[in-house]
């Protein structure tokens, strides 16, 4: 038995130094590369925010919607004329309603003519104007230190031209709201 043990175990020593001896070289393989490891702190969960749905809401002042009878602010009179027109009535009812409803709002009432005349002349007939509107808010409810009423004559015209479509537009009133 012994002979057997012996070339059994001389024949595991030579094919061992073959394999160390071989020209053929083995390709070592590697285990494939393990996937990052991150180790973080436990995350924190904040709690979940409220849902809450809000509608947003544009509240709009009605002076300032185009399409109010208080966006138009002119009262347009006659050549040498301090009257309004029948048809400028609607206005000043729009006008003094919100003035009414709103204590705190003001407004200033600026006369205007246009260029024919003398400046002390276009001045006078400015301010009749401007109180010919300020005494139909009043006689509507309006207090009258909620207005005031002042000329500027032919100073502010709001068209430059020398005709008479441009003199119509600047004999007028404008409505200016100084608080509202």
């Amino acid at each position: 038995m012994k002979t057997g043990y012996v070339k059994s175990l001389s024949l595991f020593v030579m094919l061992a130094a073959l394999a160390g001896c071989s020209s053929t070289k083995v390709a070592e393989v590697s285990p494939p590369p393990a996937a990052p490891v991150v180790v973080s702190a436990p995350a924190k969960t904040a709690p979940a925010p409220m849902q809450t749905v809000v509608k947003s809401v544009v509240v709009t002042s009605p002076l300032d919607d185009p399409q109010s009878p208080l966006a138009k602010r002119s009262v347009f009179f006659d050549f040498d004329g301090y009257l309004m027109h029948k048809s400028d009535l609607a206005l000043i009812e729009a006008h003094a309603k919100y003035l009414t409803a709103n204590k705190s709002a003001k407004v200033r009432l600026e006369g205007n003519a246009d260029e024919k005349g003398g400046r002390e002349y276009n001045l006078a007939l400015g301010q009749r104007r401007a109180e010919t509107v300020r005494k139909s808010l009043v006689l509507l409810g309006v207090p009258e230190a909620n207005l005031e009423a002042i000329s500027y004559g032919m100073e502010k015209p709001v068209d430059p031209n020398h005709n008479e479509e441009a003199w119509a537009k600047n004999r007028r009133v404008d409505l200016k709201y100084i608080a509202r």
